[in-house]
């Protein structure tokens, strides 16, 4: 029940974060390079006072993890710019199929065995989202965002495989935060003087880099090593339906019986991959 509760705790905040983004982007309050570069910074600054308090010393600098790094810098990049042509669920849809087939991939290869109940869960799973994003006369996705959001789903699912071996979950993540963060601002800083920069869009992006991120992040690297990355691709899933749900609620977006019929079939594929999870 803790790892439940600690899993959807975790989901919740990943659903959050489109929002945030979603809700910045789509009112024009911030431009989505203005997004991702203050995401990046407040997440490093709130982790970092975190390490600071927990230790109660400026903790040691342990040498940069750039793959871990460039991996979490891809994603936070991916997935602001892909948002400004995105609704928050359709966005985490396409974010977090991708993901589960990054991190199935990762599992086969590094050998983990995985049950057939948990296939025939993601094939599942993968089906609702197939049928929710393929083109007809309601649903035309342009390419360039599909595009960046796999760049980002390919970022965060290798941020999430390597994530399985966090011993310290807080310190990683922080650390994992503030070498993205110059790689970050560099790409960004090209694009942030012609956007706009407004207060209700700066509290957004503070709040989805410094809570729903910084602090989502290092409760997943708490939570990954005990669910293993099928299982950690599976749960994932969740994501985008509770996205889409408060997308109806909190941002005005529509679901018609598309969405319902996508989202059952998405949560039935989790339903089925977690039964052979004791």
């Amino acid at each position: 029940m803790r790892l439940f509760s600690l899993t959807l705790l975790t989901m919740t905040a990943f659903a959050a974060n489109s929002l945030l983004n979603r809700a910045g982007l789509a009112e024009g309050a911030i431009g989505p390079a203005g997004f991702a570069a203050i995401r990046v910074v407040s997440g490093a600054v709130m982790l970092w006072v975190l390490m600071v308090l927990g230790q109660r010393a400026a903790p040691k600098r342990p040498a940069p993890d750039w793959i871990s790094a460039g991996a979490l810098a891809t994603y936070l990049l991916g997935f602001s710019f892909a948002y400004v042509a995105l609704d928050a669920g359709l966005g985490a849809l396409v974010l977090f199929a991708i993901v589960q087939v990054t991190m199935f991939a990762g599992a086969v290869r590094a050998g983990d065995r995985i049950p057939v109940l948990r296939w025939g869960g993601m094939a599942v799973s993968m089906l609702g989202l197939a049928y929710l994003i393929w083109p007809t006369e309601s649903v035309q996705l342009s390419m360039l965002p599909l595009i960046l959001m796999t760049a980002a789903a390919i970022g965060w699912g290798i941020y999430s495989l390597i994530g399985r071996r966090a011993v310290e979950p807080l310190k990683a993540t922080a650390w994992n935060f503030i070498y993205a963060t110059p790689i970050v601002l560099v790409v960004t800083l090209p694009f942030v003087w012609g956007e706009t920069l407004s207060t209700p869009g700066i509290l957004l992006a503070v709040t989805s880099g410094a809570i729903t991120s910084g602090l989502g992040y290092a409760l997943w690297y708490r939570v990954l090593p005990q669910l293993g990355a099928s299982t950690g691709a599976l749960v994932q899933l969740s994501v985008p339906v509770i996205a889409m749900l408060a997308g109806v609620i909190l941002l005005g977006e529509t679901v018609g019986l598309r969405e319902v019929t996508a989202s059952i079939l998405v949560l039935g594929g989790i339903a089925i991959g977690l039964i052979v999870r004791k």
